[in-house]
């Protein structure tokens, strides 16, 4: 399916060092604006302890876990939906991302060059969203031009799109954001189409000083953050990048004594990626034999045979059954043959909806 997450912020923010310790990408990482010029791209696997154990039981000879895209676009900066700063190039980068992750600087470095001189978390936020804004509204509005002229046709869908984009644009134009998220599947057809940035769901990345990585620190520009985060419904996720890239570098046993000093239960990027699966309503299910054990992603709410043609088209195709063990069924009875014994494998049909963490086979023939 391909989960794909852009990174965006003002330069100097500190996205580039997060995307290096989320992929081990090796992308530069310089005190300059515009450091980062053609987008990076790398891979991040999603850390399910349910494949850990699953391993653990069918011991295979391989192990494939799911992974997040993530796309580090270079440093948005005021102007950029005027082409400032090589900004239209930036955002056409953004408009083919599923999920945004907006980094926001909060840590203190006068080492560091700040590109609007100061250290203010609030006004980068609002920069940034600005533009963001701005740029839909221009792509909007030029769509919204050519709609209205094959409307004036008859054409229905013409017509139903027109109108629905028009009140997307308005809503832009006034609050400079969309206030309601929660489209039909009709509806987010053309935004996806167009690309409209304010649409996507996104995370906001706090990028803090060591002193600040416990959830009870709290100054002014962490609380307002938060608060604004709260009324869009937008996860907030704090991280110190300098830890996350040391941390990356570390052997597994090493991670979690480096993680314990700091009294840390795991690495934040490891959050980043489960919650951008989540927000996107993606689950997983699993494939184990001896061979590989492996997690697939799907969309919550699909059945059987759509997660059968996740592995290959031809098993959606010839769909007959799919045999089913919940997760935790698996775990209590040890093995499949085992869960089979225990009356706790299923066979499941057409109109089964997959639940996370089904253990599946299908049968087919084509």
């Amino acid at each position: 399916m391909g989960l794909k997450c852009g990174i965006v912020g003002l330069p100097n923010v500190g996205k580039s060092t997060i995307f290096n310790a989320i992929t081990s990408g090796g992308a530069e990482a310089s005190n300059y604006p515009f450091c980062t010029i053609d987008p990076n791209v790398g891979i991040k696997p999603i850390n399910d302890k349910r494949l850990d154990k699953l391993k653990e039981m069918v011991n295979p000879e391989k192990v494939t876990p799911t992974y997040v895209e993530f796309v580090d676009i270079a440093g948005l900066v005021k102007g950029a939906s005027a082409g400032e700063g090589l900004g239209n190039k930036f955002l056409s980068h953004i408009r083919n991302v599923d999920l945004i992750i907006q980094v926001i600087r909060v840590f203190k470095e006068n080492s560091v060059v700040h590109v609007e001189g100061g250290v203010n978390p609030v006004r980068d936020l609002e920069i940034i969203n600005t533009e963001l804004a701005l740029s839909d509204i221009e792509v909007l509005s030029k769509h919204i031009q050519k709609l209205e002229k094959i409307a004036k046709s008859g054409d229905k869908a013409s017509l139903s799109n027109l109108n629905f984009l028009k009140n997307i644009n308005k809503q832009l134009s006034e609050n400079g954001d969309i206030l309601n998220k929660e489209f039909s599947e009709s509806e987010k057809s053309p935004l996806k189409s167009l690309g409209i940035i304010s649409a996507k769901p996104a995370i906001y990345i706090l990028n803090v000083d060591e002193q600040m990585l416990s959830k009870d620190f709290l100054n002014n520009e962490i609380s307002e953050i938060l608060n604004i985060a709260k009324s869009k419904n937008i996860p907030v996720i704090r991280l110190c990048a300098k830890l996350e890239e040391e941390l990356s570098t570390l052997s597994p046993e090493d991670k979690g004594a480096f993680l314990k000093d700091y009294g840390l239960e795991s690495s934040a990027l490891d959050i980043v990626a489960s919650v951008s699966f989540r927000l996107l309503g993606l689950i997983s299910f699993f494939t184990a034999g001896k061979q590989e054990v492996r997690a697939w992603e799907i969309k919550n709410g699909w059945k059987a045979p759509q997660a059968a043609g996740t592995i290959h088209s031809d098993f959606e195709k010839g769909f007959i059954r799919a045999e089913v063990i919940s997760y935790d069924d698996f775990i209590k009875a040890g093995s499949e043959s085992n869960a089979a014994k225990m009356g706790l494998l299923r066979l499941e049909g057409k109109d089964y909806i997959v639940k996370d963490g089904d253990i599946m086979h299908f049968r087919f023939n084509v």
